[in-house]
């Protein structure tokens, strides 16, 4: 998966946007304004870090060297995903999945309306 694709697959997920809150380097999509995956932009291999399921994310690790701890945010809620063609396409878009579902069921029941 290519920047372009990660970007194509995370804004069709229902009023996904993208923007550049942390400067030019860094693209983050958003859910009704909360973040659901941050991609460096400036790293010379892809990488974002995704929100999970804390005890997910540690088998996450465990099983795959390109799935570390978030860089610089909190270490058990998100992992950072390093794309070096180790991780099947599968995983990749289940744990876009999983940060997207776990923000929006982090939202208002009225924000959650039509999400998932």
């Amino acid at each position: 998966m290519d920047i372009e694709q990660l970007r194509d697959y995370c804004l069709s997920k229902k009023e996904a946007t993208e923007g550049f809150p942390f400067g030019e380097d860094t693209l983050v999509f958003k859910v009704k304004g909360k973040i659901f995956l941050i991609a460096s932009l400036n790293s010379p291999q892809l990488q974002f870090n995704l929100k999970c399921n804390p005890e997910k994310a540690i088998e996450l690790r465990e099983e795959f060297d390109a799935i570390q701890p978030g860089y610089h945010m909190n270490k058990k809620l998100w992992n950072t995903i390093i794309m070096d063609e180790s991780l099947p396409m599968k995983l990749i878009k289940e744990m876009i999945d999983d940060s997207y579902i776990l923000i929006v069921k982090s939202l208002s029941k009225k924000e959650q309306t039509g999400l998932i």
